[in-house]
């Protein structure tokens, strides 16, 4: 007997009942039910529809003949790899100033304090910068080739993508060095990559570098260039080991002093190497040439362009 009055309070109430609801509601709630209905509406009648996918999410590969167990992704317009998505982009310096083209010097790389609005560095001045610095390298003895390594011991921000484009400009390469490595992992990077210039964000790095040098355990370092200012002392105690300090605005003034003629790269030239953390052992690097990296965000590029409109 209970568990049927329990049923029968929990039936779908009749229209005379909803009726008999509505009629007792004041004129406010049925103007606030109505109001809400129609958002309802109105947002089922206009929310974005979802995205077609670029190829059927059951088969998004297919095996390559003649090579076992190697697949595919159907998307490709043919046989052939992906390589490039814009013929006029090929390496990551042609990226840039491809940009730098259709954006007609449009904002490039932004960057802001906490809670305040972004500033903007166009890419005029940002390639400007990009070849003052690599200029100065150049001055300093550094090689416009894929046989230089630079290191760049720093956080994101400006600077850092300033420092690689004056790599690529130039034809040299990065090699990123962070926090997370270790004291021991940054040393033998140092050597592996012979790498003679690193390039920081702060103080603190500079010290860390030099404490491998006045070990002398990293004999090939020889120049560290620093984003932020620092003391007098910094540059006493890099001068005593034969490492010298500098700003990265002296460098680029050096530069702007004797600008030297862009040297771009290749496809296949080597673009950047990233290291391991090395925790299975000596860090190991990874050898990225620009088609590679240009291979890669190609073929996002050619994953979501039915969601997006044409660069």
């Amino acid at each position: 007997m209970q568990a049927q009055e329990i049923l029968r309070s929990l039936r779908l109430p009749e229209f005379d009942d909803l009726s008999q609801f509505f009629r007792n509601l004041p004129a406010s709630a049925l103007v606030g039910i109505g109001a809400f209905a129609a958002v309802v509406a109105y947002w089922f009648a206009s929310r974005p529809r979802a995205v077609k996918p670029p190829c059927d999410l059951r088969m998004q590969s297919e095996e390559v003949e003649g090579l076992a167990g190697a697949r595919r992704s159907v998307i490709g317009d043919s046989p052939q790899l992906l390589t490039h998505y814009y013929d006029d982009a090929r390496t990551m310096y042609e990226v840039f100033r491809r940009g730098f083209s259709i954006s007609e010097n449009g904002p490039c790389l932004g960057f802001r304090k906490p809670k305040q609005p972004y500033q903007w560095l166009s890419y005029k001045e940002v390639a400007e910068r990009a070849e003052a610095l690599g200029s100065g390298l150049l001055r300093q003895g550094c090689k416009p080739s894929t046989k230089q390594f630079i290191g760049v011991f720093a956080q994101n921000r400006p600077e850092w993508i300033i420092s690689e484009l004056a790599c690529y400009t130039y034809s040299m390469v990065v090699v990123p060095l962070y926090d997370t490595l270790g004291p021991g992992a940054i040393r033998y990077i140092v050597n592996t990559a012979d790498i003679s210039t690193v390039i920081c964000d702060k103080p603190e790095k500079a010290r860390i570098l030099l404490d491998h040098v006045e070990r002398r355990e990293t004999p090939g370092l020889s120049s560290i260039i620093l984003m932020d200012p620092f003391e007098k002392e910094l540059t006493e105690r890099g001068r005593r080991c034969g490492v010298r300090i500098q700003t990265m605005q002296e460098v680029e003034d050096c530069g702007r002093e004797s600008r030297h003629v862009p040297v771009p790269p290749r496809p296949e030239d080597l673009s950047i190497v990233c290291f391991t953390s090395g925790t299975t052992g000596n860090p190991k690097g990874a050898m990225l040439t620009h088609g590679n990296v240009v291979a890669d965000f190609s073929g996002f590029l050619k994953v979501t362009e039915v969601s997006r409109p044409p660069l």
